[in-house]
């Protein structure tokens, strides 16, 4: 039987999740120790696909990242399905590929489309009650009971903090179980959040971004229980390549192989040459 979040969030400490975008973070999230993972789009439409994230692609292409991930480790994922890619049918059936695939948590946004990443200026949002539709619809024809649910408002940036609260207590009575009230501005809007709403909540530390970076501990003290770390590979990893690059065009090779680089045999482990080699012999 699959994980699911519900077991998960029963632990005191908040719940880190490395943000994973390809096959082989996935892999090295689970020998890292983690219990779990989130998927951005974010990080997917990036890394794959060369994009921003501002609606260039959608829930196939996406999708197919979920599958290469899901296929490489065992890891439980919570997923970043952007709008639900479509009405509440759309929705619904999104969410049934989702399940499908074995992924235990989604992610469902009110913003307009085409989407932005919430830390972006320029975002629009739906009307409420066309969100509700989409959660009401999606929590009531989950195929499994234990998929959860979060909604996440991008209200905050288009109509205030007080109009994200109440998008967020509309939607869970519309069927969500968790919320993520996205980009707070202050710790005083952090702590507004975290005392309005008595379920599962999401902070999102992203560096760069809109709200204020916490450890773990401080999030979960302010009520917070989920902490996706949804761009802290990407960003390191791009900033290695970047580095590695120059040292090539240049051929000055500032950065020693030794001191940047994974050794070649830590690498063949990741990627599970081991299992192969005695799968290849027996």
């Amino acid at each position: 039987m699959r994980l699911c979040l519900h077991d998960l969030l029963k632990r005191p400490d908040a719940l880190v999740l490395p943000g994973v975008y390809d096959a082989l973070s996935a892999r090295m999230a689970s020998q890292a120790g983690f219990e779990a993972a989130f998927v951005s789009g974010f990080c997917v439409v990036g890394s794959r696909y060369g994009v921003p994230d501002v609606g260039l692609r959608g829930m196939a292409d996406i999708a197919a990242a979920v599958s290469d991930i899901g296929n490489a480790c065992d890891l439980p994922l919570f997923v970043d399905m952007d709008d639900g890619y479509g009405d509440a049918k759309v929705a619904v059936h999104n969410l049934h590929i989702y399940e499908r695939m074995g992924v235990m948590a989604v992610m469902v946004e009110d913003q307009k489309w085409p989407k932005r990443c919430g830390h972006l200026d320029g975002k629009q949002v739906i009307p409420a009650d066309q969100m509700v539709s989409k959660l009401r619809a999606m929590a009531a024809n989950r195929l499994d009971s234990r998929t959860f649910i979060f909604a996440r408002t991008d209200a905050r940036a288009v109509l205030g903090l007080d109009e994200a609260l109440r998008r967020g207590e509309q939607y869970l009575r519309a069927g969500a179980d968790g919320l993520f009230i996205e980009a707070p501005q202050s710790i005083e809007e952090l702590q507004k959040i975290g005392s309005s709403f008595d379920v599962p909540l999401i902070a999102n530390p992203l560096e760069g971004g809109k709200s204020p970076i916490l450890t773990p501990s401080e999030y979960r003290s302010l009520g917070f229980s989920v902490i996706p770390y949804g761009l802290h590979l990407l960003m390191r990893v791009a900033r290695v390549m970047r580095d590695a690059l120059q040292d090539l065009k240049t051929q000055r090779f500032e950065l020693t192989y030794e001191e940047t680089a994974l050794p070649f045999v830590d690498y063949l482990n990741a990627v599970g040459l081991p299992y192969w080699l005695a799968l290849e012999r027996s």
